[in-house]
């Protein structure tokens, strides 16, 4: 047992966490006379090695992820989930939003051409919530910063919170308050060529070029936040606002991350920060659940398909989950990290 805990951990530093870069990182800039240890040679070393270790797992992910996808075109997918019905079809719904692109925006057109096919409301917002929340990039993801006890939990409880978001938007029987060009729009079933190896890996390849020029943007600003917080905001300032002696820490992190445009490569560094700085764990995942599903920019895209009253219903069933996870991590965070 002690055997595939040390292999686990060498897994989740060496690997996925990449400290060995950290470590040459620094290295090379004390060889070229920076200050690692000074704010400025620190916000270099975090920047250069968290911008590197991010785009290094962005690019393998995103292929792995694409490479997956390519069996699950939009047709192929609108299929699957037309086979289900009820609670099934949610969960279904949930878990192939976890092979979709990253970001909700990315996600939105993908629920307009299911809700225009005539897929269950409550179902195509199960697919909605989960396909920014929770993927298959966030679950390595989170296990090279937090270990894969909070990983698996973080994935599981975004899983729950689309299912059963999905569901109650279901039941609640809001077909009329979907825009009109969609539910009259027609959906025309497009025969789907069946690819070879060699098309799939190209279209993984294309799709982690693509993808990488959209999120670079993000990611560099994300980083750059994540080491300003790292660096230059003092510990007891974070601990005042986030930490254990602010019992709306994890309210005002959800709603600090609304305002927000980014996936989770963008927000993992400005995570690992906060935690760092002695942020509450559940905090931290609220506020990257909040930065992911309710950013402002996919809610302005979301209104073109959504009547104001689905609208603020799937707002308060993200809010709410959001915030219940959130508390909930605080209170298991002790027998997890």
């Amino acid at each position: 047992m002690e055997v595939l805990r040390s292999i686990w951990l060498f897994i989740q530093n060496q690997v996925l966490g990449m400290k060995w870069l950290n470590e040459v990182i620094g290295n090379g800039l004390n060889a070229l006379g920076v200050d690692i240890t000074s704010r400025w040679g620190g916000s270099i070393e975090f920047f250069i090695y968290d911008v590197i270790k991010i785009m290094v797992l962005l690019t393998f992910l995103i292929f792995m992820i694409s490479y997956i996808q390519s069996y699950f075109p939009p047709e192929r997918t609108k299929r699957i989930l037309g086979r289900f019905h009820g609670v099934g079809a949610n969960c279904i719904a949930a878990l192939l939003g976890t092979v979709t692109p990253f970001c909700s925006c990315s996600s939105i057109p993908l629920f307009i051409g299911f809700t225009s096919a005539g897929l269950p409301l409550g179902v195509t917002f199960s697919f909605l919530i989960s396909s920014p929340m929770v993927d298959l990039g966030s679950l390595v993801l989170l296990m090279s910063i937090f270990g894969w006890k909070v990983a698996i939990v973080y994935v599981v409880l975004g899983l729950v919170i689309a299912v059963i978001g999905g569901t109650m938007i279901e039941k609640l029987h809001l077909e009329n308050e979907v825009e009109e060009f969609i539910r009259k729009g027609k959906n025309v079933d497009i025969p789907q060529e069946e690819l070879t190896v060699k098309n799939r890996m190209s279209f993984a390849w294309e799709q982690v070029v693509t993808t990488a020029k959209k999120v670079a943007p993000y990611v560099l600003v994300g980083v750059g936040i994540g080491a300003f917080i790292h660096n230059w905001i003092p510990e007891e300032f974070i601990v005042k606002l986030l930490g254990t002696g602010n019992p709306f820490g994890v309210v005002i992190a959800t709603i600090a991350g609304v305002p927000m445009y980014a996936d989770i490569f963008g927000t993992i560094p400005i995570a690992e920060a906060l935690l760092a700085k002695g942020a509450q764990l559940g905090v931290v995942l609220s506020f990257m659940m909040g930065v992911t599903t309710l950013s402002l920019p996919s809610i302005i895209m979301l209104r073109k398909a959504a009547k104001p009253k689905l609208l603020g219903i799937f707002i308060a069933i993200c809010t709410i989950g959001i915030i219940v996870v959130g508390y909930f991590f605080n209170a298991i965070a002790p027998a997890i990290i």
